[in-house]
Formats: C-alpha cells, sequence, structure tokens
C-alpha cells in the first residue's frame, strides 16, 4: 500500500473536517440559510486579511481574482509597474498586453526578491504609474517580496499597491490595513486547505476611487457590482456554494488555532525544512524564503524532474519541479495549509531516500537530524 501526500504549492491536502462539511446537503443560493453563512464567511475574510474592507469572494481561481485586480481599476493606456520574478509575476504582464495597458516591468533574477530601490525609482521615473503589481510569495520560486517596504513607497505616490496572496494569505502575516496595501488578492485552495474555485479580492479606499474612472471591460468580475450585492450578504451570480460552505469550516479552524499560531506554524515548518535540506549538503534556491514553501536546487547530476517523479512513483510523496529556466533544476516543497511538523519530517526522510536511490552523496538521516533538532529548538 502507498499513502499519497500532496506537497505541491496549490493545491494543498484538504482537511477531513472541511470534506465532511461540503459533502452535507447543499442549500440554495437565494436562501437565509446561505445569506447567515455568507455573513460569517464575509466577517472571518476580513479578519484573516486583517482589514476592515469587504473582501469579496469569486466563484474562480485565484487568476480570477488578479484580473479582476486589474480591469476593476486601471484604464486603457495607463501605466503600471510590474514586479517580475516568476511565472506569477510574468502574469501581471500578460494582463496588461490583454488589456491595452503599459507596463514598466521590473525584472527580477529568478531566486531574488525586487529591490525596494527599484520599484522607487520605477515610480520616480514613471510618476504616472496608476499601480504597483506584485507577488507576496512567488511560488514558482518561493521567494518572499518586501512587501511592507513597498507599501511604504506606493503611499507616498498616486500608484496602488496590489499584491498577490494566493500562496501567502494564512501561511504569513500581511495585514492589509496596517501596512497600507490597497488590493489583496488570494484564493481558497492554498493555506485555506479546499480545493479550487474560490477567489478573493480586498482593496482600500484609494483603489476603489482608481475604480471609478477605470474602463477596463469587465462583467463576471465587476468588483462594484459584487461588492454592492456582497454587502448584502449574496452574490450578482451563482456562487460555488458548497466551497463557501467549506470555507466557513476553514475559517473557524484558523480562528481556534489563532493567526499569530498559525504563521509561527509556518514558520516553524519553513525552518527545519530549510535546516534539513541544507544538512544534505543542498542549497536553498530563494534569497527571501517565504514560509509558504521550501525550493532547493537539486545536487550536481541530479535532474529535479526525475527526483519529482521518483518521490511520487516509489514513495507516494507528490512534490512540483522548476519552471522555464529553472526546469530540471529545482524542486518545491510545499507546507503551507494542513501540515505539521510531522508531515516535514515525513518529506524530508522521502527527499533523502530518493537522492540516494539516484546516486545522490548524500548521508541517510542527516536532514531529519537537522530538522527534529530545529523543531525541538523552536519549541
Amino acid at each position: 500500500m502507498k499513502k499519497i501526500r500532496l506537497l505541491t504549492p496549490g493545491p494543498t491536502p484538504v482537511p477531513e473536517r472541511l470534506a465532511l462539511r461540503m459533502a452535507q446537503p447543499i442549500v440554495h443560493h437565494r436562501s437565509p440559510e446561505f445569506e447567515a453563512v455568507f455573513s460569517r464567511v464575509r466577517e472571518g475574510l476580513r479578519w484573516l486579511f486583517q482589514t476592515k474592507e469587504d473582501v469579496l469572494v469569486f466563484a474562480s481561481s485565484g487568476t480570477g481574482a488578479m484580473e479582476a485586480s486589474f480591469v476593476n481599476f486601471l484604464k486603457r493606456g495607463d501605466a503600471v509597474i510590474v514586479v517580475d520574478g516568476g511565472k506569477f509575476g510574468e502574469r501581471w504582464t500578460k494582463f496588461a498586453k490583454a488589456y491595452g495597458v503599459n507596463a514598466v516591468v521590473l525584472k527580477c533574477e529568478w531566486g531574488n526578491p525586487v529591490e525596494p530601490a527599484a520599484v522607487e525609482r520605477a515610480l520616480r521615473e514613471n510618476p504616472s504609474a496608476k499601480a504597483v503589481y506584485v507577488q507576496a510569495n512567488e511560488s514558482s520560486t518561493g521567494v518572499y517580496h518586501p512587501i511592507e517596504q513597498l507599501a511604504k513607497l506606493t503611499a507616498r505616490t498616486p500608484a496602488i499597491l496590489v499584491v498577490d496572496a494566493i500562496s501567502a494569505l494564512g501561511a504569513m502575516t500581511l495585514p492589509m490595513d496596517a501596512w497600507g496595501i490597497d488590493v489583496l488578492v488570494s484564493a481558497c485552495h492554498k493555506a485555506l486547505g479546499l480545493p479550487p474555485g474560490l477567489g478573493f479580492l480586498a482593496a482600500g479606499g484609494k483603489a476603489w476611487k482608481l475604480n471609478e474612472s477605470a474602463d477596463l471591460p469587465r462583467f463576471y468580475f465587476d468588483a462594484r457590482r459584487e461588492r454592492d450585492n456582497q454587502r448584502k450578504n449574496q452574490t450578482a451570480w451563482t456562487p460555488a456554494i458548497s466551497l463557501v460552505e467549506g470555507l466557513d469550516e476553514s475559517l473557524k479552524m484558523f480562528r481556534e488555532e489563532g493567526l499569530t499560531a498559525v504563521f509561527a506554524r509556518h514558520e516553524r515548518m519553513a525552518r527545519a525544512a530549510r535546516a534539513g535540506m541544507q544538512a544534505l549538503g543542498l542549497t536553498l534556491y530563494s534569497k527571501s524564503p517565504s514560509a509558504a514553501m521550501t525550493t532547493v536546487l537539486a545536487p550536481e547530476g541530479v535532474d529535479s524532474e526525475k527526483l519529482v517523479k521518483h518521490l511520487f512513483k516509489e514513495y507516494g510523496i507528490k512534490l512540483v519541479g522548476g519552471q522555464d529556466a529553472a526546469k530540471g533544476k529545482i524542486f518545491r516543497i510545499a507546507h503551507l495549509g494542513y501540515f505539521d511538523d510531522f508531515d516535514v519530517l515525513v518529506v524530508i526522510g522521502a527527499v533523502e531516500r530518493g537522492l540516494h536511490d539516484l546516486g545522490a552523496k548524500v548521508e541517510l538521516g542527516a536532514g531529519l537530524a537537522a530538522a527534529q533538532r530545529s523543531f525541538a529548538e523552536q519549541r
């Protein structure tokens, strides 16, 4: 018997408690029963986003929320600044091309965070820029960008800061109001532990002011229409009812653990995973590693794609490799959502075995010992 263990940066494992909640008989979305659930969900999302603003729920993947954050606040011909440090940073530029927006692209070497000074310079050189688009965690590389510092920069300009927190929300603190993040988007299939299908968008007053003159085409992702409806605990269109029920349960789990404890758990797992990989003589790929995932360079002579396939075939451990220029060079271990210390130990043990199977010179047990020490020291 082989047990499958999912350690990808999305989707992530679905807790049995959420699966059972979503298996309950479906209710009608235009009913008091649904409105009661949606009211709790809206309040819970504000708590998770650490904001007083409305958090809008779309029946979509995270990319839908990203698109909503583009079309609701810009006009055709506007200039924006895009931080491009990976596959998801590239997506902002693709939106710009699709909608006739002029993107000033700040390329970051993969594995490196954007330099705040580069963003400051771009804002100074492009005073008409309406927005800065960036990932909190660039999940193709495992890089955490300096969101708090970027928010301080945009606060001094007319530009809004739009943050993709799809693989970051719930794994690390991103206090929207305290830091001054203007637009924060996320999705349900990462730290929240649900199947894919819900996207989230929260916007502050500076962004809603831009919405008044925004003229990019939109229909399904019309944030103002959704805000007006969702303030009545309804949605403009048919919602993903069962996922909303699961989200209600997920947010209850977050409250039971507490935000401080949730963030501490993710940071504890991240430190142990890094320690385990480095004890095997491996090099971390990210120069600014996030708490959501650990990204590692495969040792010389080992194709990371072969390692990923071998781990799944032989041990049921599902990791992901690299993309584009990083393909065959890195592997990514996600530890966001429904994970604990012992899940990390399992994956480290599997990586040790897998590398050993493929002929890499690793000391079996070295990674596990380092991770155990890390966990013990953090208690």
